[in-house]
């Protein structure tokens, strides 16, 4: 599958990192500054053509979460009727620390709470991945079908 990508403010031609991954990475086209708790916008200067019948989805990179970043909204969706540019929600996941505050114990390790996190303009902040897309109709019911599972919802199949 080919698709239509047009790129601003010199941003690079998306691709996949390594051979078989399922997602294309998105980098950053600013430099942005997060403080513990914040969330910005940050723009990827792609935007793209999905074909009719799919979807593309945003996902966090585990590299940067690992660093305490993540995307705001967990997924983010682009369907296939958007033209625009894809910007991303990027969230800072330190906690906002108080260091006078009482309740604050001296002997944790500062490097544990970072200040601040740092994305560079460049740097591969999420991943896109394409995939098919059911439409589908709703149709108002007085019942559903039965099933094994029923309406048992969280925690209903356990721990193990």
């Amino acid at each position: 599958m080919k698709l239509n990508v047009k790129l601003t403010d010199g941003a690079e031609l998306p691709k996949h990192a390594k051979p078989g991954d399922a997602g294309i990475d998105l980098t950053s086209r600013e430099t942005v500054v997060l403080n513990p708790g914040e969330t910005k916008l940050v723009s990827t200067g792609v935007a793209i053509q999905l074909p009719a019948g799919y979807v593309g989805l945003v996902f966090p990179r585990s590299g940067l979460g690992a660093k305490g970043v993540n995307l705001s909204n967990c997924v983010g969706v682009i369907d296939s009727g958007y033209r625009g540019e894809i910007k991303v929600a990027l969230h800072n996941n330190h906690p906002v620390v108080d260091w006078e505050h009482p309740s604050y114990d001296s002997w944790h390790d500062v490097s544990l709470y970072r200040k601040t996190m740092t994305i560079v303009r460049g740097d591969r902040v999420c991943q896109l991945v394409v995939v098919p897309v059911e439409t589908v109709e709703c149709v108002a019911v007085d019942k559903l079908d039965d099933s094994e599972r029923g309406q048992g919802g969280f925690g209903s199949s356990g721990v193990r």
